[in-house]
């Protein structure tokens, strides 16, 4: 089976709620020589999706939201 690159990120709120986002990996290299800092974090609105889609299905929308979103704001 082919495999693809996959991130989550976990965000908790103050009041305990949780949600994971998945996508393509925003880091990769984990050897710490590069320090990152978070510029701005936004979200999209809500998408209902079949609860069959693949994981690469699921990458694929996540990347194409992305870059449709990413032009609206530049």
């Amino acid at each position: 089976m082919k495999s693809v690159p996959l991130q989550v990120v976990v965000v908790e709120l103050e009041d305990g709620r949780r949600g994971a986002f998945f996508g393509p990996p925003m880091i990769i290299d984990e050897s710490g020589e590069e320090e990152l800092q978070v510029e701005s974090i936004w979200f999209s609105d809500v998408s209902h999706l079949p609860d069959t889609i693949s994981l690469a299905q699921l990458r694929q929308l996540a990347l194409e939201k992305f870059t449709a979103e990413q032009q609206l704001r530049h």
